[in-house]
């Protein structure tokens, strides 16, 4: 390679390492400033996690303090007392309404189970157990065809209790005297893939109980 290559390559180089400095200098900045914003976003993202697992902790002690109280109303009035959005919201409300029931204050749980059966917001299990709860404690107020016909959309396929619903259609109807309906249902009930081992056992022995007869293991 002559001198005067040799020359010209090496002006080209120091006009490229001239170039890439000055592009450095302007556009450095962006490339640094991605770096902090990565950085913080992974830093911010941890902390929130950190303060939600905190916070669900913090709250899962006072739930339970609640419910170690000796007084059912003392136990309903703590958990109302705390503080929670969402789903933690709607599971207080339901420990609530439980604890309000079994100390005498059926009104005051029944208004609560309607707002959290009504909240749009909330995920459906929450609202359809809200639903059920409510059913359940009306049992003496509403007729069996009342009762079929709230429980109806808590058993579409899908429903996060739908299997209990079906089992509490199949009680109205055996009040209602339709005995080979309620049966029937409840059969379909043990057929089912998401029948739980305690459902099982309870509908079994409400077949027997019915004269009916279970289906050969």
């Amino acid at each position: 390679m002559s001198d005067t290559d040799s020359f010209i390559k090496e002006v080209s180089e120091e006009v490229r390492r001239d170039r890439q400095y000055r592009l450095m200098r302007k556009y450095g900045w962006v490339a640094v400033l991605l770096v902090i914003l990565l950085v913080g976003g992974a830093a911010f993202n941890e902390w929130r996690k950190s303060s939600a697992l905190a916070a669900a902790q913090t709250l899962g002690d006072q739930i339970l303090a609640a419910l170690q109280m000796d007084d059912r109303a003392d136990r309903s009035t703590a958990l109302r007392a705390l503080s929670a959005k969402g789903d933690q919201g709607a599971l207080l409300v339901l420990l609530a309404s439980g604890e309000s029931v079994d100390g005498g204050d059926k009104e005051g749980a029944l208004q609560s189970l309607r707002m959290l059966a009504e909240d749009t917001a909330l995920a459906t299990t929450y609202r359809h157990l809200a639903e059920l709860k409510l059913i359940l404690l009306q049992a003496d107020t509403l007729t069996p065809s009342e009762r079929i016909t709230r429980l109806e959309p808590l058993a579409i396929p899908g429903a996060p209790f739908r299997l209990l619903a079906e089992e509490q259609m199949a009680m109205a109807l055996v009040e209602s005297g339709y005995t080979p309906a309620a049966l029937d249902r409840l059969r379909a009930i043990l057929d089912d893939g998401d029948v739980t081992a305690g459902l099982r056992r309870r509908v079994s022995q409400l077949i027997v109980a019915l004269g009916g007869e279970l289906a050969p293991v």
